[in-house]
């Protein structure tokens, strides 16, 4: 069972498995951290600045490329970052759209050693379908989620900031303190310390609140230096 004695490296992230169902995910042990977006949200762009692998998430320029539900292996034994299928595209046909949706929400009810959901979504488009569906799924099981408000360096600090403290106030009226949001930009690499600090509190299973109560106001104060 993975604990706080060894430090995890997230760029020694390694492939482990691609599922298409439940039943062709690795044994359901340990823990592990499940990625999840909007096609285009940049949720691949943000795996690969996390392992700082840029090719360890697969991007492409055709969105809902990602069929699979992909499993990599981290440095600790037993510890695993999970990239969800991104879907929710228009021009992903229907019957793709469905087949995703059933082995997303087997893999969502099911998965015991899932910790939390990191939930991407673009600074300047939040709270969209997939969105709303996700975040209703964890209130309704009380998953831990974190938000990223991705490609933050794309708006000036003050929306910026407007849109960070919307999206916050509403999901903790819904979520209370099982949600946490903060800003990321794979292109300037801001925000990887408070991702990193959420993940450790889910993984490392013994320290789970030990860092969980600063990520809010971290990022605020990284909002004023870095997105300016």
């Amino acid at each position: 069972m993975p604990t706080s004695d060894t430090p995890i490296k997230y760029n020694s992230a390694v492939f482990n498995t691609s599922a298409a169902r439940l039943s062709q995910c690795p044994e359901d042990a340990g823990a592990e951290v499940a990625f999840a977006g909007r096609s285009n949200a940049g949720k691949s762009s943000a795996i690969n600045t996390l392992t700082n692998n840029s090719k360890l998430a697969r991007t492409s320029k055709t969105p809902g490329r990602t069929q699979l539900i992909n499993f990599f292996d981290l440095n600790v034994p037993g510890t695993r970052i999970v990239d969800l299928p991104g879907y929710g595209y228009a021009k992903v046909p229907v019957a793709m759209k469905e087949h995703w949706q059933k082995h997303l929400d087997a893999y969502l009810q099911k998965r015991g050693c899932l910790r939390g959901v990191v939930l991407v979504m673009d600074i300047r488009h939040p709270m969209k379908e997939f969105d709303e569906m996700m975040v209703g799924w964890c209130e309704s099981t009380g998953m831990q989620l974190h938000v990223l408000l991705t490609k933050s360096d794309k708006l000036k600090r003050g929306p910026a900031q407007s849109t960070l403290l919307s999206v916050r106030k509403e999901l903790k009226a819904r979520l209370g303190d099982n949600v946490s949001v903060q800003t990321f930009s794979a292109l300037k690499k801001s925000g990887i310390e408070q991702l990193h600090s959420r993940l450790n509190s889910w993984l490392q299973l013994d320290s789970i609140d030990a860092e969980a109560d600063d990520i809010d106001a971290d990022n605020d104060e990284e909002l004023g230096d870095d997105d300016a």
